[in-house]
């Protein structure tokens, strides 16, 4: 798909880097709503389209069986852009404020069993290791996995981090999150001892955090497919996503009785309606529990 280079697009996109610290994986996914919206406004300007151009686009997404989530998505990023276009490029009218989308389905995220946690987490060091693959290899990806999970960060937040962003003395990771919102979490003490021994034996003592193979900094799709291979590795049958091992974070906190306020602060929600969806997973396997044991049920 080509990339869109019109002036108006491009400048959106450099806000969403420059101020708003998007992700590289957010830019994408901005990037080609744009352009599929684009192609399908045809002549017509970002300017000149209006609310009916947009109710006949998701007409069209809809006839295409996209999944409500995905088109959900690209109108977001729709309305984003033109809100963009409202603040900053004198543009009179949002035309999307009156175009209803379906609504969202309903659907729990996925999670990682206790035991599944401590199988991919074993998996680095029982996997074959690959040929002329650095010695370090195996420990940085421990690393990586230990700390994924036991202070449920983003992707593009952990391909981020800095030697400097770990504090091994207070046990804490200081985090940019979306929006440039700095949080410092807790690290629990197996993630600080995997993070050691990799930085002992890779040589790691400034700079990025993880490292590639040729000792620049691991970019996330590089931590996507690490988290994919191990999945596979561990035969862990879930769909492969780094996401997996967040969701699994927060599902597991609030099942040793955590509160939600706690869990929102550490996942960085900005809002509390974000986090509560981690409630309806401990409650359905509450149910589970329920009407498995008791007489009653």
């Amino acid at each position: 798909m080509a990339v869109v280079e019109d002036p108006l697009t491009r400048a959106y996109l450099d806000y969403l880097q420059d101020e708003r610290n998007a992700s590289p994986r957010t830019l994408e996914n901005y990037r080609r709503a744009l352009q599929s919206a684009a192609e399908f406004l045809g002549p017509k300007s970002w300017r000149g389209a209006g609310a009916d151009d947009f109710r006949a686009y998701l007409f069209a997404l809809m006839k295409k069986n996209r999944a409500r989530a995905t088109i959900r998505l690209e109108f977001a990023a729709l309305r984003s852009f033109y809100r963009f276009l409202c603040e900053r490029k004198g543009l009179a009218t949002n035309p999307l404020l009156p175009v209803s989308l379906p609504k969202a389905e309903k659907r729990l995220p996925v999670f990682l069993t206790t035991t599944q946690v401590d199988a991919l987490l074993r998996a680095p060091h029982e996997a074959k290791p690959e040929r002329q693959a650095p010695a370090w290899l195996p420990w940085r990806d421990a690393a990586v996995l230990e700390l994924f999970y036991s202070s449920g960060l983003r992707l593009a937040e952990l391909a981020a981090l800095d030697v400097r962003d770990i504090d091994p003395y207070n046990e804490t990771v200081r985090v940019l999150g979306k929006g440039s919102k700095e949080r410092v979490l807790p690290v629990g003490e197996p993630a600080l001892h995997a993070i050691q021994e990799y930085r002992q034996r890779a040589g790691v003592r400034s700079g990025p955090l993880f490292l590639s193979k040729l000792r620049r900094r691991l970019g996330s799709g590089s931590i996507w497919t690490l988290v994919k291979k191990y999945l596979r590795l561990a035969e862990i049958p879930v769909p492969a996503s780094p996401h997996k091992l967040r969701h699994s974070f927060a599902t597991h906190l609030l099942d040793a009785g955590a509160d939600l306020r706690s869990v929102q602060t550490l996942l960085g929600h900005a809002s509390l309606s974000t986090t509560q969806i981690y409630t309806h997973v401990t409650t359905e396997r509450l149910k589970r529990a329920y009407d498995g044991a008791h007489p009653r049920a």
